[in-house]
């Protein structure tokens, strides 16, 4: 399976719609962790499976979303009411809750990708005002049997690194 995840893009409609265009054809889920400032049906979003963020207010965007597939189940929040900025604890136990194995979230806007228990932990950072380094930034999740791989791309498209998991 292949998962393209963005978040934090703040009101950004050209990029966004040209990283969806990039990968409309390859990748199997697309997937906006929130804070997009636009309306739930604006033309931009129409290839993402988008979830609110603290700082939408123009539509009842979902404060989640669970995509099971037959391997793997991901959970996609923003973060906020998770109170990721101090922990990943209690979106940890989140996952738990809904058997997730992967999630992906935003807020932060820090880029990462770590394991915890078990659980993937995937950050794509912002593709508009980045926190902890200067390149705007969004992911790529591959899932091959049991090994996850995470690629952190510039708006651009170069790759800036990838980071392998066993799940």
């Amino acid at each position: 399976m292949k998962v393209l995840i963005v978040s934090d893009s703040h009101g950004l409609t050209k990029p966004l719609q040209e990283i969806a265009e990039r990968y409309r054809d390859s990748v199997d889920l697309m997937i906006h962790c929130g804070d997009s400032e636009l309306e739930v049906n604006a033309k931009e979003l129409k290839d993402y499976n988008v979830v609110r963020g603290n700082c939408d207010f123009r539509g009842e965007f979902p404060e989640e979303f669970i995509h099971r597939g037959n391997e793997y189940t991901i959970y996609a929040t923003h973060g906020h009411l998770h109170g990721i900025k101090q922990s990943l604890q209690k979106l940890y136990y989140r996952c738990k809750e809904v058997g997730a194995t992967i999630t992906c979230f935003g807020h932060s806007h820090v880029l990462g990708a770590e394991v915890i228990d078990g659980v993937l932990f995937i950050n794509p950072g912002s593709i508009l005002l980045p926190r902890m380094r200067k390149e705007k930034t969004y992911a790529i999740l591959e899932t091959v049997d049991k090994k996850a791989s995470v690629t952190f791309y510039n708006t651009d498209g170069t790759v800036l690194t990838s980071t392998s998991f066993k799940l």
